[in-house]
């Protein structure tokens, strides 16, 4: 149980450590783009080329309700509506980042326990062969009890990559949602700009 544990946490970290990295690279051409652009429609075009992003996406649904407003009343009549817009597309881009992260959680708590009950049933299986052999050496305990206690530092191996990787991605997740809304509030501007609002 705690190889598996061990080899689904180095691949899920493995996994999210690329997804991670090449979210941020592929952002940051795009946002350079973004900023570059003087009109939506110039952004919108160009997103075809950044399609991997996740802001992209971000870009996406708020360019969709800005440009129904805009096609319906030739201005921005509801700032609100695209906020929320934004909004729900940064959530589902968290939730997809985030998704099996909780898997490092679980592993990295679980794990020691799982080896701690191993060490304790080496041990109780231990005594009980001292019990009905009759022999108290060290001899006789030693080997049986450093069997035992393996399996608390196969829990800890397991454990401990898990909690680091979990509060590393815990914190790229942040950046990334910090990103995210700092590209919101650049986005409205550039709605407003565009509307001559």
């Amino acid at each position: 149980i705690l190889a598996c544990f061990s080899i689904l946490s180095l691949a899920i970290a493995f996994s999210k450590w690329s997804a991670f990295s090449s979210g941020a690279r592929s952002d940051a051409r795009f946002v350079r783009a973004f900023r570059k652009a003087n009109a939506l429609e110039t952004v919108a075009a160009a997103a075809e080329s950044f399609r991997p992003a996740p802001l992209v996406r971000v870009f996406d649904a708020g360019y969709a309700e800005a440009a129904r407003q805009l096609h319906a009343h030739q201005r921005l009549v509801n700032k609100d509506s695209i906020s929320r817009s934004l909004q729900i597309a940064v959530s589902e881009q968290l939730s997809r980042f985030e998704h099996n992260l909780n898997w490092l959680a679980t592993i990295a708590s679980v794990s020691p326990f799982i080896g701690l009950f191993g060490t304790v049933m080496g041990i109780v299986r231990v005594f009980s062969a001292l019990g009905t052999a009759g022999s108290t050496s060290m001899t006789a305990v030693g080997p049986g009890v450093s069997e035992a206690l393996v399996t608390t530092g196969v829990g800890l191996v397991a454990a401990i990559p898990a909690a680091i990787f979990y509060n590393i991605f815990g914190r790229r997740l942040k950046e990334m949602g910090d990103r995210f809304d700092n590209f919101s509030l650049e986005f409205i501007n550039m709605v407003e700009r565009s509307s001559g609002e």
